[in-house]
């Protein structure tokens, strides 16, 4: 296997600082600062800031910057559609396609996701929630539809992360996948997808009212 290279390095580390929010969102970034920081050189920073930049991660502003790409309410409701075009039809395909072992899997998962609802921690919720709906997508095992999953699904981990940073833990406002295991175990695609859909308009409704 060989090196990896040091743009990926580079890549790896900034997006992991804009995903638990160690850079926030509309903080400007300064390459060569960063490159210090990072202890790598100035162009394997610059691509990976490019690849950032098209992943959405970060905005380049001509004759200003780049900065951290700001989480406005307009785009976390554009994040909330994209994921309910997308998720609601992984749910649906996840019904007929789950193996047994996908089905335990999803089980365990859903699960350790109930245990941190009634510890009250949204971190571990957070992880472990991003964790079943990752596996999900997975378990399909479509890589088109993983690349646009994958990407969507970190997009809304670093929002949630903004969300409860400054918010009292509320075990109602971290909701359940019951209804989607039931399904699931049901082999019931229908039932699949309107289960994701209520579960994600639900996420939609509650940040609507106190974003």
């Amino acid at each position: 296997m060989g090196t990896e290279r040091a743009s990926d390095i580079a890549y790896g580390e900034l997006q992991t600082r804009i995903l638990d929010l160690r850079l926030a969102p509309g903080e400007f970034m300064n390459e060569q600062a960063l490159a210090a920081d990072l202890g790598l050189g100035r162009m394997p920073v610059r691509e990976a800031l490019a690849r950032l930049a098209k992943d959405r991660f970060v905005s380049i502003m001509p004759r200003h910057g780049i900065v951290v790409t700001p989480l406005t309410l307009d785009g976390v409701l554009d994040m909330f559609e994209a994921r309910e075009a997308i998720e609601c039809g992984v749910a649906y395909i996840a019904a007929l396609r789950a193996t047994q072992e996908d089905l335990s899997i999803v089980k365990r998962l859903a699960d350790t996701v109930d245990q941190s609802r009634v510890s009250s921690d949204p971190e571990q919720f957070l992880k472990d929630d991003h964790a079943l709906h990752t596996f999900l997508v997975h378990m399909i095992r479509n890589p088109l539809l993983q690349d646009a999953a994958d990407r969507l699904l970190l997009h809304s981990l670093r929002f949630w992360r903004l969300y409860w940073k400054n918010r009292v833990p509320r075990t109602d406002a971290m909701l359940s996948h019951a209804d989607l295991l039931v399904a699931l175990e049901n082999r019931d695609p229908e039932a699949a997808e309107k289960a994701m859909r209520n579960h994600l308009q639900q996420s939609r409704q509650l940040v609507q009212l106190l974003f």
